[in-house]
């Protein structure tokens, strides 16, 4: 595989565990490359939505180009709440390479875990920045056996630290074998190797060497044979193996205070691949015709919709068309600036505004486009909404779609079980973000409630009923009997209706019309809700030659119906959920006491497919009892754990069970 063409423009996403400093490294190496002023550990660039002000955290992604050394460099900043990752999940399609920030602190590493294996699935080539790594008291080994249990590949130490008793004051690079001393306000100084980390440098180096010898026959021969590797054919394999996925590098330093920022910035520039890798891992051939990528959507007021593209193969100039249509404008990203650009190649990120038919995802051409391969994450959690003030529910339809534009993890629907407008996404700090966007770009106040529980009726034993319906105002009147048996069925059976009418008392015409009615009574049981899992059967009844009618037939049937159901002991029924919730073993217990507090059923542990210290806890769980099930997860697993469900069956609820829901109704 290829490695990176200085020449070509390339792109880093910045991503990882959230409160891990990402934003503070994305603003850091933008400092790095010239383009930006830090001011403190105040983000100025970053974060600067009104959501993302008021949470304290990056709501979005942030894009920013800059140059660096004659060439270009796009920077993409992907919120670290674990509810957002659909944002991050847009950017791994165009990324050339990812650096996933940590904290430094090993009771962290399940949440990266979820990371790393989000970037493995894409085939992004990544390595990790253990940041806020000025910190006293720190155990480098430490934190690199914790990380390795949450990364399907060897992870590669690049640079050991230099301590002062319990400081760290700088770092030996491993390849170069050269120390530096961290200078605040300033880059790092080259000083001579201190003796007192020599015996760990060797360790350390042999330690790397080895890892890179499990993939290089050449190099490991030269080490069986103590013969020392030349510099560049370490920083070759090291190359080599990011591009193919096979080791994870790993950098520390300190984002907020510019420590290692430097050191990070020449280790993407050498070993990140270039736009031909990423675009043969999505699958596209080089063929000089033009093919991006949009990785994100954006309203942005009155330059309307902006698509987020990174061109994968072929060129673009201003005005020629994209997807068909031609896109207003095509500009380069620096945060929330946008500037007018004339050309673009392969490799660029571009801003592409009032593409209406472009969604995000698409990998689209001049003339046509492809829609996103890859599903959006599945709902964890909804929030029934509607607009609290007259005339807004005309606008909230067009809002939320806009929103979703943006977030394919949104959805907004009609549940048509509930009758109810109902908002679903990843959680709730997830859903209470677009609820603050339709406020502050919409003008939409919308009043969030729990979605109502899809329950329903059944009946326990037979029931015969006649019914007469007759009605005379002058003219022709309106007649029509029935006789019905109502009977129970098996659950999930469903609705049957049959007749046994003889001798034509109910004239053939007339069986829809009965059918009709008794669907109709079925909407709305004794209960309140709608009727399952009943068989009836048309057994009898009279008409008249000139006052029956279809009408009169679906209102008898309709009041058969509703007296038979009030006698044939009617019983509420609940939604019932298959669940596999997935969570880091010795979490297990925590899962299982949550499971049973919700009316839960467990049963059994099963292995996570490819998650080495992962189980799935099989279940079934009431849907009354789902609502919060996500956030609990997460609150007992740092926000490690997740669950994925189905529709299983229905279930009858103790009438104690049913007159709750009914007073809460």
């Amino acid at each position: 595989m290829p490695v990176s063409h200085p020449s070509s423009p390339r792109t880093a996403l910045i991503c990882g565990p959230y409160q891990s400093g990402k934003s503070t490294l994305f603003e850091a190496l933008l400092a790095e490359t010239g383009a930006h002023s830090r001011h403190g550990d105040a983000l100025t660039l970053a974060d600067s939505s009104p959501e993302a002000r008021a949470h304290a955290m990056s709501t979005e992604l942030n894009v920013a180009t800059a140059e660096y050394l004659g060439e270009t460099w796009t920077f993409i900043d992907a919120p670290g709440s674990i509810e957002l990752m659909q944002e991050a999940a847009g950017a791994f399609d165009v990324a050339d390479i990812a650096v996933v920030v940590m904290d430094p602190d090993a009771e962290k590493a399940r949440a990266l875990a979820g990371w790393l294996k989000a970037l493995d699935a894409a085939g992004v080539p990544h390595m990790i920045f253990i940041n806020k790594f000025d910190k006293p008291n720190l155990s480098l080994r430490a934190l690199m056996q914790a990380f390795q249990s949450a990364s399907a590949h060897p992870l590669v130490l690049r640079e050991i630290p230099i301590r002062d008793g319990d400081r760290i004051t700088g770092h030996v690079d491993l390849v170069s074998e050269r120390a530096f001393h961290w200078e605040e306000g300033a880059h790092s100084s080259l000083i001579s190797l201190p003796e007192t980390v020599a015996d760990r440098e060797a360790q350390a180096r042999t330690e790397m060497l080895e890892s890179l010898a499990d993939f290089d026959d050449g190099l490991l021969e030269k080490l069986l044979e103590d013969v020392e590797p030349g510099k560049s054919e370490v920083y070759e394999n090291m190359s080599r193996d990011l591009a193919e996925n096979l080791v994870v590098p790993v950098f520390f330093g300190s984002a907020c205070d510019g420590h290692g920022i430097l050191r990070l910035m020449k280790a993407l520039r050498h070993d990140a691949p270039d736009i031909s890798v990423t675009a043969a891992r999505l699958g596209v051939e080089e063929d000089g015709q033009l093919r991006l990528k949009v990785f994100k959507t954006q309203h942005a007021g009155h330059t309307g919709k902006v698509s987020l593209a990174r061109i994968l193969t072929g060129t673009l100039a201003a005005g020629e068309p994209v997807a068909g249509a031609r896109p207003s404008g095509m500009n380069r990203v620096f945060g929330g600036k946008l500037s007018h650009i004339g050309t673009a190649r392969a490799g660029d990120v571009v801003a592409l505004t009032k593409l209406d038919d472009v969604k995000t995802g698409d990998l689209a051409t001049s003339d046509g486009r492809e829609p996103a391969g890859t599903a959006p994450a599945t709902p964890l959690y909804g929030l029934a909404i509607r607009a609290t003030r007259r005339g807004d529910d005309v606008k909230l339809p067009e809002a939320l779609r806009k929103l979703q534009d943006e977030d394919p993890a949104l959805t907004a629907e009609i549940d048509e079980a509930t009758g109810q407008h109902v908002l679903r996404g990843q959680g709730d700090g997830h859903l209470r973000l677009a609820l603050e966007r339709l406020k502050n770009r919409f003008g939409l106040k919308v009043e969030a409630t729990t979605p109502r529980v899809a329950y329903r009726e059944t009946i326990r034993k037979p029931v015969t009923k006649k019914y007469r319906h007759k009605k005379q105002s002058g003219g022709h009147g309106e007649f029509g009997e029935v006789e019905i048996k109502l009977s129970p069925r098996a659950r999930g059976e469903g609705f049957l209706f049959t007749e046994s009418i003889h001798g034509g008392v109910v004239p053939k015409q007339y069986h829809p019309a009965v059918e009709a009615g008794i669907r109709d009574a079925m909407q709305t049981g004794p209960m309140g809700n709608p009727v399952v899992d009943v068989a009836v059967e048309l057994t009898d009844g009279k008409h008249h030659s000139v006052d029956s009618s279809e009408m009169a037939f679906r209102k008898a049937g309709a009041q058969a119906m509703r007296e038979a159901l009030a006698e044939a002991a009617p019983v509420m029924l609940e939604p019932i959920n298959a669940v596999r919730i997935a969570v880091p073993d010795e979490h297990i217990a925590a899962i299982q006491k949550i499971v049973t507090s919700r009316r839960g059923q467990i049963f059994g542990l099963e292995a996570k497919d490819g998650w080495d210290g992962w189980e799935e806890v099989v279940a079934q769980i009431p849907a009354a009892e789902m609502h919060d099930l996500i956030t609990e997860i997460r609150s007992v697993t740092q926000g490690a754990g997740s669950y994925s469900c189905t529709f299983d069956h229905l279930q009858e609820l103790t009438p104690k069970e049913a007159e709750r829901v009914r007073a809460a109704e």
